[in-house]
């Protein structure tokens, strides 16, 4: 591979400390300042911000580093030039002063922005790489909508959570076409922003069952005494979360055992194949994301904590940028969009049930999901190592 510097064009909503988009993109422009002895190959040539909060960092730091901040998409995407000058573009659309609908979802312009990208490669005259960070939209329609036209553009797409290329307690890769009895993935916190890395700790794992992706049929929100109904002593989905003990405790000396809190909640998924699967969002169990599942035919699930480093300099993000720097380089997604494009359809279904009452949302655009899993790699070795 080249070691000459890809150029970047970023598309964000907003740059401030510890954002995503001060994770991601000064990174580029300090490396070293984040862990990183090995530099990016990505550059950062330009950037659109659509909001600039008052202890914003994107022009201070831009202005540091010399890159121009435009006030327009097509202005960031051009350089501001007629063409397009860069590799790639990096959409950030997480964190800024947005309105928030009834399901509970912050309402960031993914869709608008990714669609602004679109019309800049149209109006200038040449396609590259995005990268979409986190989900592909709150809405189902629009997220289809950027994936469709992503396809019909011929534009590379890459999208998702930082949770599966972060390292993992102990470390476990299920192997492709294994056989799966079900499956549980632990999450906290906000059922939006930190119920997607949830999701994505799910399918990055159960996508590697026999036959890869093949959709989902329903998904269910619960919350309340049924939470714990589910979760009671005896029952399968209690075993895979006791199951987990042994790496929270791994992962973080100070794990506590799971206690009630009125705040639990559980997604639940009916798999189109017949496996059924559970997210279990429980805030007692602090700042932990974890998976287990049964094979079939073993006694002893497998279990993992997807181990990341919470505190500057969020070593998982440089895991990240390396996958989002090999799409680049060559075209080819490191893994596929369409593990997101599933996760962000699940999140909003899921949600509308929680805003139901906990009704039953058969999905049968989810069914349509069928894909097999890549084959890029997870961090290696202990939570900090640099990427």
């Amino acid at each position: 591979m080249s070691a000459e510097p890809l150029r970047v064009a970023a598309v964000i909503t907003e740059w401030r400390k510890n954002s995503h988009a001060d994770v991601i993109l000064s990174r580029l422009l300090e490396p070293q300042e984040w862990g990183h002895s090995r530099p990016f190959r990505l550059q950062l040539v330009s950037v659109y911000a659509d909001q600039f909060p008052p202890n914003g960092l994107c022009r201070p730091l831009c202005t540091k580093h010399g890159v121009p901040v435009f006030p327009s998409v097509v202005g960031a995407v051009g350089v501001g030039s007629k063409a397009v000058p860069v590799d790639g573009v990096i959409l950030i659309g997480e964190h800024g002063d947005y309105a928030t609908n009834p399901k509970g979802q912050r309402l960031y312009p993914r869709r608008r922005l990714f669609e602004q990208v679109v019309d800049a490669f149209r109006v200038l005259g040449r396609r590259v790489p995005v990268f979409s960070d986190k989900h592909l939209s709150y809405d189902w329609l629009f997220a289809r909508w950027m994936y469709d036209l992503a396809r019909h553009e011929e534009i590379p797409l890459m999208a998702g959570s930082s949770l599966p290329v972060a390292w993992r307690l102990p470390e476990l890769e299920l192997p492709n076409g294994v056989a799966l009895e079900d499956a549980l993935a632990l999450g906290y916190s906000d059922l939006d922003a930190y119920g997607f890395h949830a999701l994505e700790a799910l399918q990055c794992m159960v996508e590697r069952r026999a036959g890869g992706e093949t959709g989902v049929a329903s998904v269910r929100c619960v919350s309340g005494k049924e939470v714990w109904e589910r979760l009671a002593p005896g029952t399968g989905t209690r075993a895979l979360l006791d199951a987990l003990s042994p790496a929270r405790r791994q992962a973080n000396s100070r794990a506590t055992e799971v206690q009630r809190l009125p705040t639990d909640t559980l997604f639940l998924i009916d798999y189109a194949d017949g496996l059924k699967a559970t997210v279990a969002m429980l805030d007692s169990v602090g700042e932990c994301f974890a998976f287990s599942s049964r094979r079939k035919g073993s006694d002893q699930p497998d279990a993992t904590v997807f181990d990341l480093e919470n505190v500057h300099p969020f070593g998982h993000f440089g895991h990240l940028v390396r996958a989002v720097e090999h799409m680049i380089a060559t075209g080819r997604p490191a893994y596929p969009v369409e593990r997101t494009l599933m996760t962000t359809g699940l999140l909003s279904a899921l949600l509308q049930s929680r805003n139901e009452g906990g009704t039953t949302i058969h999905t049968p655009h989810l069914r349509e999901v069928r894909y097999t899993p890549g084959h890029w790699p997870y961090a290696p070795g202990k939570s900090g190592l640099s990427a």
